[in-house]
């Protein structure tokens, strides 16, 4: 199965839907959504989507392994130097591939090489920038 959002897939059975309205089959969004889960080989609904959002899913996190992000509004990528349980969360310490400037500020830069990040089980940090985003979000790989 080649890797679909959710979204994706939901917009695909509105299509069809719409597409057997047009043909004279009322058809609700949920027979719809079946529909599409029998035609790419999957049983019901549910299982297409676990499998979308596993597809989906970051890589799981190991010593050495590849890790993209965005970073106080940056896009980073780099090597997950330690990793360890804290609090509930995932702590890393991440090698970046290219320095990232931590301060918005014009006369004055502090550029980082190697960051640490406390992640909770959606890849984010609980900790905020004052302007409310997220200090660091991972991405799929």
């Amino acid at each position: 199965m080649q890797t679909n959002t959710i979204a994706t897939l939901k917009d695909q059975a509105r299509r069809l839907r719409a597409d057997l309205t047009k043909r004279g089959h009322d058809t609700t969004h949920s027979q719809a959504l079946e529909m599409l889960a029998h035609q790419m080989g999957q049983r019901d609904w549910n299982t297409l989507a676990a499998l979308a959002q596993r597809a989906n899913a970051p890589a799981p996190l190991t010593l050495g392994a590849r890790i993209a992000g965005r970073y106080l509004g940056q896009d980073v990528a780099g090597t997950v130097l330690a990793i360890a349980a804290h609090a509930g969360l995932t702590r890393l310490t991440i090698k970046l591939d290219e320095p990232v400037d931590v301060v918005r500020f014009d006369s004055f830069s502090s550029l980082r090489r190697r960051i640490t990040v406390s992640l909770n089980d959606a890849g984010v940090t609980p900790q905020r920038t004052s302007d409310g985003q997220p200090h660091f979000v991972r991405l799929a790989a």
